[in-house]
């Protein structure tokens, strides 16, 4: 598998962003090897909080949450999936496929001995995250889910998703940073925009972002439907803290949360959270408020 790596120097000086690279290396399918980023603050002892960004952003998207989170004494892991951020970009888009990126993931949670985890997953880390819920069950102990959801193709998808599909494909060029800020309810400076697009120097390390949309499953013969109905009756019995923060402004999942505030066994009979003011990146417009609402779920659902 080729692979490209986003020269270092692309990160340098982000704003907000002081935080320290780790790595490890996992298996790619193919008997090769791929490197993943991840931030990881506050004490290794501590109970874990798993950030798991989607399309097409990377752990800068948890810039803001990740010092509240640690300050009130949690370790805050926020790992750049295969394709984004200081991780590995494989180049060729056909290297890229869901249940790969369920596997690199679990991988990931391996070698860094994760348990006792706090998921919080937002866009794409939640069709991922929640697929390791459902294979792990005993090493989450709570699950926090925003404008996210997990997707079988038996729900015919929007018009406007699908020429988003097409786009990500077709387009002639890519703009990562504005597109993410078309994706939040107030407009991000300039140069964090200009963060967003810190790792893809040229649209070759965009393959990873270009073909994600298209392998959302959208039909009920998608390869993929299988397995999110099997991880879906797992989660229909996944009794743990369960936690819906969705936000007022986000068009594209908005009415998602209320299929896990109806068939998940932890958010039934559960106060959830509507997040005021946020875009479909409610972690780059609201992350503070969401990461307090975090905190407070953990230490009211203790171990």
């Amino acid at each position: 598998m080729k692979t490209l790596r986003t020269p270092d120097q692309r990160f340098s000086n982000l704003p907000g962003f002081p935080f320290d690279p780790n790595y490890v290396h996992i298996d790619d399918g193919e008997g090769g090897s791929l490197r993943v980023h991840y931030v990881d603050e506050g004490p290794e002892s501590a109970e874990p909080v798993l950030l798991m960004h989607g399309e097409p952003t990377w752990s800068y998207l948890y810039r803001k949450m990740i010092p509240i989170i640690t300050r009130q004494g949690y370790r805050a892991i926020a790992p750049d999936l295969v394709g984004f951020g200081r991780s590995d970009k494989p180049a060729d888009r056909a290297d890229y496929t869901y249940r790969r990126y369920v596997d690199w993931m679990q991988q990931v949670i391996d070698r860094l001995s994760l348990s006792r985890i706090t998921l919080v997953c937002q866009d794409w880390g939640g069709l991922i995250g929640l697929r390791l819920v459902a294979a792990n069950p005993e090493r989450f102990a709570r699950v926090v889910t925003a404008n996210t959801g997990l997707p079988t193709g038996d729900q015919e998808m929007t018009a406007a998703f699908h020429e988003w599909q097409k786009f990500s494909r077709e387009a002639p060029e890519f703009p990562v940073g504005n597109i993410i800020a078309g994706g939040c309810h107030k407009q991000p400076a300039p140069e964090v925009i200009e963060a967003y697009d810190a790792p893809f120097p040229d649209d070759t390390y965009k393959e990873g972002a270009r073909i994600f949309p298209s392998l959302v499953p959208t039909t009920p013969d998608d390869p993929e439907t299988p397995a999110n109905r099997e991880a879906w009756k797992v989660l229909e019995n996944f009794e743990k803290p369960f936690l819906t923060a969705f936000s007022d402004q986000d068009p594209i999942t908005r009415g998602g949360e209320k299929a896990f505030q109806k068939r998940v066994a932890g958010a039934k009979n559960r106060t959830h959270i509507t997040i005021e003011g946020g875009g479909h990146f409610l972690q780059e417009d609201c992350g503070e408020k969401l990461a307090e609402v975090v905190c407070d779920f953990i230490r009211n659902n203790p171990n």
